[in-house]
């Protein structure tokens, strides 16, 4: 059975510098919000709070300046809205995405509904330590998934058809790696620069060069703040579900796994990171990053 500890108790409540006021985080997984949705929120900020909203690194909205007392009813009024109260502890926060392939045309994936699928089974699970999880839809990392607790960077392994390169040199203009060369005609890619960011798949005016596969890279143990560190490679997976089951088999690993009171970025080595690289690389049928 579930133990009602109390809104106050929420994640998702903040208390403020000055301590008889509080901030409210809601929960809006890859930032999105219908335009009734934001009507509403500015409906209850007016209400219960100090009648402004300030929007958050992660794709959220909180609500200041709320009295203790009205918790309960900007709680109802939140829920009723289709915006419930977010977290911030120890716990499972907003999955934050970039557009992905909805309106991005550099995307090689579709971020938002796999930030909404990560969110319906993870959000708010109670961790030894927060886990932010970041989806971008290719390498330029928009959302900077390398430097939270759990990163995803949509990629694309470019092929060149066979004979049929006119050697315009678009894709080489286009290459912000300098991984492609023309020779004698046609287009040579140079794999130990190529990042895997699509670019010249969408910029061959011939169709030339196609996408080998589109697959999503998994990173754990970034972080931001005082002392930054980009997140390890993991694995490699072929799709969205693959993904999902990827990001839950890490949530359960560092919880089973990590200790309070310490980054996770800082205790993966005490934790067998490597060990469990291999482990999950197996069971995603991914690819181990070494």
């Amino acid at each position: 059975m579930k133990i009602d500890i109390g809104i106050h108790m929420k994640g998702g409540v903040i208390t403020e510098r000055n301590p008889d006021l509080c901030t409210v985080r809601v929960r809006l997984p890859a930032g999105r919000i219908t335009t009734e949705q934001i009507r509403g929120i500015a409906a209850i900020a007016k209400k219960y709070g100090g009648g402004i909203v300030h929007m958050t690194t992660r794709q959220t909205v909180e609500i200041p300046h709320v009295r203790p007392e009205n918790l309960k009813k900007i709680n109802r009024a939140l829920e009723k809205n289709g915006t419930p109260i977010g977290s911030e502890r120890d716990e499972i926060v907003n999955v934050i995405a970039c557009p992905g392939t909805e309106r991005c045309k550099f995307a090689n994936i579709d971020t938002i509904s796999l930030a909404q699928k990560i969110d319906e089974r993870l959000f708010g699970k109670e961790m030894p330590v927060k886990v932010r999880i970041a989806i971008s839809g290719c390498p330029n990392a928009c959302t900077s998934p390398m430097l939270n607790e759990i990163g995803i960077i949509g990629r694309a392994v470019p092929v060149r058809a066979e004979g049929k390169c006119t050697g315009c040199g678009t894709c080489t203009e286009y290459c912000k790696e300098e991984a492609i060369r023309i020779r004698r005609g046609t287009c040579v890619l140079d794999e130990t620069k190529c990042v895997q960011c699509g670019v010249c798949i969408n910029s061959c005016p011939y169709s030339i060069i196609v996408a080998k596969n589109r697959h999503f890279l998994i990173t754990v143990g970034g972080r931001r703040g005082r002392h930054p560190r980009v997140g390890r490679e993991l694995t490699t997976v072929p799709d969205a579900d693959s993904a999902v089951a990827a990001v839950e088999k890490i949530v359960n690993w560092v919880y089973r796994r990590a200790w309070s009171g310490r980054l996770l970025s800082d205790q993966l080595d005490d934790i067998q990171f490597s060990k469990f690289r291999k482990e999950i690389a197996g069971a995603s049928g991914g690819d181990p990053k070494e």
